[in-house]
């Protein structure tokens, strides 16, 4: 991978922006903003797909970091044009909302997954997105089997961290029976570029089922 790539995990953003802190590192890296590329989750909800893409260009939008031109990547899409788009993105946002394994077969089918790998351009995902940015993946909802991620970093990531998810935390302590978890809450966000790890908000490590601080130790590369 090249060792410039920024790489982004969130969890999510409930209030629709992101945090000031979040935007500030995101407006050192971006100085070039032709084309953003988004990659759905739900590859067969083009209304979705095209609300969330456009609600999460704004995002962008709102801190003075909007791009020329975004577009977003679903059942849509043709080969030749994902493919087009991808070798021009500046960043690549992986979206959430959707099914982890899919957002996977869509990024093979479309010839972009190594491309998204390997290019230049930054890559962020959110919820699902993010989960597959890691090493491993474990879609709790999906199953509890993991499969292999984009890898840029070893980390098994889940987001939406809360005590108070009962369900959702119950999962995440079975998984951590066979791996440690990364649990993000919303609003976090972990940075890699360089080689150099970076923190911004509340994130868990679950081991065998205990709950601690995850720092940036706890991110391989």
């Amino acid at each position: 991978m090249n060792s410039n790539k920024v790489i982004g995990f969130f969890s999510g953003f409930p209030d629709r922006r992101f945090t000031d802190e979040i935007a500030r590192r995101l407006k050192k890296e971006l100085a070039v903003r032709g084309r953003i590329v988004f990659i759905t989750a739900c590859p067969e909800d083009y209304q979705q797909n095209d609300e969330d893409s456009a609600g999460m260009h704004g995002m962008f939008s709102e801190y003075g970091i909007g791009f020329d031109r975004f577009c977003v990547i679903d059942h849509r899409t043709q080969a030749a044009d994902a493919q087009r788009w991808a070798r021009e993105a500046d960043c690549f946002f992986l979206m959430g909302g959707g099914s982890c394994a899919e957002q996977m077969q869509l990024m093979r089918e479309r010839g972009v997954l190594e491309i998204v790998r390997e290019g230049p351009g930054m890559v962020l995902g959110v919820s699902a997105g993010s989960m597959n940015m890691g090493k491993t993946t474990v879609d709790i909802w999906e199953s509890l089997e993991p499969y292999e991620g984009l890898g840029f970093a070893d980390i098994t990531m889940i987001g939406h961290f809360s005590y108070d998810d009962t369900e959702r935390l119950r999962l995440m302590k079975a998984v951590s029976m066979e791996r440690v978890v990364c649990a993000m809450e919303d609003e976090s966000a972990i940075f890699i570029k360089g080689g150099k790890i970076e923190i911004i908000g509340v994130i868990h490590r679950i081991e065998k089922g205990i709950i601690g601080p995850f720092t940036e130790e706890d991110v391989r590369l």
